[in-house]
Order: C-alpha cells, then structure tokens, then sequence
C-alpha cells in the first residue's frame, strides 16, 4: 500500500495539506469586476468584496467616488465617508452592488462603499 500512495502524489497528509492549502489561498472572498459586469442582475443590491489597484479618485470634506481596477475591469466606488485612497494605491473593498445598466456588451455599475480594508 505505501507503494501506491508515493506513486500518487505522496502521502493522505500530504494531500490533506496541499488541498487546504490551494483552498485557503483561493478563499479571500473577493468577486472579480468581470464577473459582476458579465451579470450584474445576480449581484444587485448584494455586499460583495472587490481587490484592486486605485485607478483615479475625487473626493471633498470626506465624501467621493474612485475607481478599481482588478486586471479584469474597472468599477466605480462610491465613498460617503472616510474620503478616498491616492491614485496607485492597493483597496479591497466590501459595498452594496448597483448596477445602473447595461447596453450592448457595455454595463455601467457602482459599489456604494461599506468598508474598505488592505488586502
């Protein structure tokens, strides 16, 4: 038996751990901006968490909006207290998801902002 298990990738702890591993690190609980674009009916109105680079940001006495760019689009944060984060900067964010519409292959959505964390 312990032959087997070495030609199959090692030991049942071994695989335990691998699988826990790959799982955990996959499990940051962040929604691609592709995937709340290509259906935004599925996420409206639902909390959901994005990660991202700050792409552009305007804010005054505390209140603005900002952009999120995660490799797979661009979403529009919309910050009503706390201000917002310099251009560059890394954000994840949780928020309420507002889609506004979508034409063609074109949506437009915000993420009305909860909290914003460090990823």
């Amino acid at each position: 038996m312990p032959s087997i298990l070495k030609r199959r990738g090692g030991s049942p702890v071994r695989r335990c751990v691998l699988v826990t591993a790959v799982f955990l690190l996959s499990c940051n609980g962040a929604t691609s901006i592709k995937t709340l674009l290509d259906d935004p009916q599925q996420f409206e109105g639902k909390t959901v968490r994005i990660v991202g680079e700050v792409q552009g940001s305007v804010g005054a006495l505390g209140f603005g909006a900002y952009q999120v760019n995660d490799g797979t689009g661009t979403l529009s944060i919309v910050s009503a207290g706390g201000g917002t984060p310099r251009q560059g900067a890394k954000v994840g964010v949780e928020g309420t998801f507002r889609s506004a519409y979508t034409l063609g292959t074109q949506s437009v959505a915000v993420l009305v902002e909860k909290r914003r964390y460090s990823p």
